[in-house]
């Protein structure tokens, strides 16, 4: 049975250090050849089966657990914040921070309600389109009690943020996965759509230390397109970002004064060097390096990205570009952008693709890992990396939902598992550890909660 297999676990040591042993070639093939056949071992992270496990302050069984670790329920949906308002929808991408020495989270909200609307602003005044209900919401909380101390609105009238990601400089990106504005159009699945006051499409920047709804402001320089996630190499300053479409282009943007996105910038898209227009989707092998370069898009902004998405897209595959399917999640992590490619690989159950940067316009992109069987990951979406090197993955696929575990020899195993009643099927998203490495982050996005989990995860790949 599917179920049993996944909770077959074996118990196994890891080898101390903190860069991921999948920069070993050795490793990457041993991996792979691993994969050809449906391992019995999802628990080879360290930390053993997962069972039922109460929420310490509320009494419910949302999640499957391994042994020796406890979760708290903060920020649902239509509880009151500190500022008044009520905690919007559709929790997602996430991060911590630690700002004056408070333990904070910047946590987006993935509300496109389509159609402008009147009031539909979840944050008054403030907002960029008082037309659009997506935005953000900040959370101080306790980091003993792992409970909010208070929360609010922090970024209003935006649309459909799904994830975005931690600047070194203390601020979170949230990106909009649309590209609507004014043009009221049916779209492809045959529903009224438009009619907002402002174009959507960006990214927007907002400082963790906020203690109220930031102004918004659209980083058009960024690129209007389907967005996903970002990730910032810290010693460059260059921001990564990715394309949540079925032909995806993976981008960079050059930001001409470090840590002032508002500035402006070039943006570029990664093309496989001697390989134009190649396409990621099939035909990889986990390990084999992939030599990088970086084309320009000509224009970030274009006029008709609202009635064609791939706008911006097609820029980068006339140049050259390579195209991935569904670009999701995306992190920085131990010198190297890690992200996930959700309908990528042969069976179209997802891939994990790393970016090491080399020189100015080169780089080297390898597959990590390629999902030959749901059992093992099922469409990979929001991701983080732990303290130690590891990636965190939050599933979006059929049926059963999991947090699973990338370890540093490429193997994949269970961290959650949702059992929420009436919402098992509600993805997982928002991975994102504290500062401290203490306590794991992530949200159940249908049922609207965030939850807070530790344990010894010194035992194990975390």
């Amino acid at each position: 049975m599917k179920t049993d297999r996944r909770r077959f676990m074996i118990q196994t040591s890891l080898a101390a250090g903190s860069v991921l042993a999948v920069n070993s070639l050795v490793a990457y093939r041993r991996a792979s050849a691993a994969s050809a056949s449906l391992r019995a071992d999802m628990g080879a992270g360290g930390y053993g089966m997962i069972q039922p496990v109460e929420s310490n302050n509320t009494g419910e069984k949302l999640l499957e657990l391994p042994k020796g670790f406890q979760y708290t329920v903060i920020g649902r949906e239509g509880d009151k914040m500190s500022d008044g308002h009520a905690t919007p929808a559709r929790h997602d991408g996430m991060a911590a921070f630690n700002v004056r020495g408070e333990l904070r989270l910047v946590r987006n909200h993935e509300i496109n309600n389509r159609i402008g609307a009147e009031g539909a602003a979840i944050g008054g005044g403030s907002a960029y389109d008082p037309l659009a209900a997506g935005g953000t919401t900040t959370l101080v909380i306790d980091p003993k009690t792992r409970a909010i101390k208070r929360d609010f609105v922090s970024l209003s009238g935006t649309l459909h943020n799904c994830a975005g990601g931690p600047t070194p400089w203390g601020s979170w990106v949230t990106c909009e996965e649309t590209i609507f504005g004014a043009a009221r159009r049916t779209d492809s699945r045959g529903r009224e759509v438009g009619g907002f006051a402002k174009p959507h499409g960006y990214c927007f920047e907002v400082p963790a230390s906020a203690d109220a709804a930031v102004a918004a402001a659209p980083l058009k320089a960024m690129g209007r397109f389907v967005h996903e996630a970002i990730a910032v190499d810290p010693r460059s300053g260059i921001v990564y970002e990715t394309e949540d479409t079925g032909q995806a282009g993976f981008y960079r943007f050059l930001p001409e004064k470090r840590g002032q996105l508002a500035s402006g910038g070039k943006l570029q898209m990664l093309a496989i060097r001697n390989r134009p227009a190649f396409n990621t989707s099939t035909g990889q092998k986990a390990g084999e390096p992939l030599s990088v370069m970086w084309v320009d898009i000509a224009d970030p902004d274009p006029a008709g990205a609202e009635t064609d998405p791939s706008s911006v897209y097609k820029q980068g595959l006339e140049r050259g570009g390579a195209t991935f399917s569904r670009l999701e999640g995306c992190w920085y992590g131990q010198g190297k952008i890690f992200f996930t490619s959700t309908n990528g690989g042969e069976k179209r159950l997802g891939q994990i693709w790393e970016y090491e940067p080399r020189g100015k316009n080169e780089g080297i992109l390898t597959l990590l890992f390629e999902s030959p069987d749901a059992e093992q990951l099922d469409r990979p979406d929001n991701i983080c990396v732990s303290p130690r090197g590891s990636v965190v993955i939050c599933e979006d696929g059929d049926g059963e939902q999991f947090v699973r575990g990338l370890t540093r020899d490429g193997r994949v195993f269970d961290i959650a598992r949702n059992i929420m009643p009436g919402f098992e099927a509600s993805e997982f998203a928002g991975a994102t550890f504290s500062p401290d490495g203490e306590t794991l982050f992530f949200n159940l996005q249908g049922a609207g909660v965030t939850v807070a989990v530790w344990g010894p995860w010194k035992d194990g790949a975390l």
